[in-house]
Order: C-alpha cells, then structure tokens, then sequence
C-alpha cells in the first residue's frame, strides 16, 4: 500500500501544481485567495509553497500582478499574461493527452 506521504506522490502533486494554479488565475486573485480556491478545489497549498511559485511564475512571463492599496495590508493580485493564457492552453491539452495515456494503461492493469 501507498502512504499518502510518499515521494511519488509528491512529486506527482508538484507536477501538477502549476497548472492548478494556472487554472485557478483565470480570473485574478490575490495570494490567500488563491490558497483558499485551491484548498476548496481539493489542493490545499501551504503558503511556503504558493508564494514562491507566484514569484517564479511571474518571473517566467506568465503571470502579472498588481497591488491593490485599497486594503490594509494591501493585496497583490495576479492574473495570467497573455503568455500565460497561451501556457494554460498547452498545459492543459497537454494534461488531458496524459491522462488518457494513464487510464489506458491503468485499464490494463485491471485485467
């Protein structure tokens, strides 16, 4: 049996975490918001993790963000750069081709 904890399944989170986040940016969000839309999404994401990802993220093109100064503290929002709306797209066919390669050979093991 697989715990819940193993590297396997970490790393296979980790693969998938960018797209989550990509997802989830299709309208902008700021950082805790963003963490709470994951977690209601069935990702929870620990703070330590999600905030370097956004820096790294924006660094790469694919994100923008924006302080909002209308709140104390104020609020970075981000939103998907045209560059990340193009990623998003290939990630996500990207995605759906794996996944159909996967239930393939996971309906093979079941026979």
């Amino acid at each position: 049996m697989v715990e819940r904890d193993s590297s396997g399944l970490v790393e296979l989170r980790r693969g998938v975490l960018v797209l989550a986040v990509l997802s989830r940016l299709q309208v902008p969000q700021y950082g805790y918001s963003l963490k709470q839309a994951l977690a209601e999404g069935g990702m929870p994401v620990e703070e330590g993790t999600l905030y370097p990802l956004l820096r790294r993220l924006e660094a790469q093109g694919l994100l923008a963000s924006e302080w909002d100064e209308d709140y104390a503290p104020p609020r970075r929002y981000y939103r998907l750069s045209r560059e990340g709306k193009r990623a998003f797209a290939a990630l996500s066919a990207a995605w759906r081709d794996q996944v159909r390669v996967m239930d393939g050979f996971l309906r093979e093991e079941t026979k």
